[in-house]
């Protein structure tokens, strides 16, 4: 391969990752997660009540909200108020979808679920970063519910993780930070549950086309680093 990782990683190698818990005091679920340079501060809120599409219903609902706070870029990035990008509306209705596919409405009751990812550092990666360490928010805030006995038993229905990958030079790469991923032809951002089913994959050819051998491959990149990230998120659960 000709394309030289700048942290020297293998090719199938995910960056670093890592959650801390309890990260803040208010949150039912909260988790600073580091994935190489780039942290995202994921919370879960659980409030009663539903949207209006939702009541009378019996079931719940989640959402979720994505910013990149000034200072996580070495150029400042500045707050979003009333009106959003559409970058930023893209990535939390991303997450949302992501999260929602864990979750079995009924069993939560006409509650809503809030997950907010705040991106403290941006090292390319942060939309994967805020689905993988915004299920370990949720599964700490759903476990509370439970052992509060407002619960008989955790939504929960599979885990949620997500990884980038890309082409660079031609040849298939795993997790992205900010150099590679500015440097490749193409990128996915793919989204899995546990058993290995596909959530949501985007992926564009950003300064090239792909074959259909590449997007298989990928996706098989993708599926290995998931993997790993699942394995990390039960070892911080348990």
């Amino acid at each position: 391969m000709s394309w030289q990782r700048p942290d020297q990683r293998k090719f199938n190698e995910l960056r670093p990752i890592s959650f801390e818990r309890e990260f803040t005091r208010f949150a039912a679920g909260s988790v600073l997660t580091r994935c190489g340079d780039t942290q995202v501060l994921c919370t879960a809120t659980i409030q009663d009540g539903v949207p209006s599409f939702k009541q009378g219903s019996g079931s719940g609902w989640l959402t979720a909200e994505y910013r990149m706070l000034p200072g996580a870029t070495p150029v400042r990035h500045t707050r979003e108020f009333l009106k959003l990008s559409g970058r930023t509306q893209e990535i939390q209705r991303l997450i949302g979808r992501s999260l929602r596919a864990s979750i079995d409405f009924e069993a939560l009751g006409e509650r809503t679920i809030i997950v907010d990812a705040d991106v403290l550092q941006a090292d390319a990666g942060t939309r994967t970063t805020s689905i993988t360490g915004g299920y370990v928010a949720l599964a700490e805030a759903l476990d509370k519910l439970v052992k509060k006995g407002e619960l008989e038993r955790s939504p929960l229905r599979n885990q949620v993780a997500s990884v980038s990958v890309g082409l660079l030079e031609g040849e298939p790469f795993l997790d992205l930070n900010y150099i590679e991923d500015v440097a490749a032809e193409v990128d996915f951002n793919v989204v899995m549950d546990d058993q290995l089913g596909i959530i949501e994959v985007q992926g564009t050819g950003e300064s090239g086309t792909f074959s259909r051998d590449q997007l298989n491959q990928l996706i098989d990149l993708a599926q290995t680093g998931i993997k790993d990230l699942l394995e990390a998120q039960c070892i911080a659960l348990s």
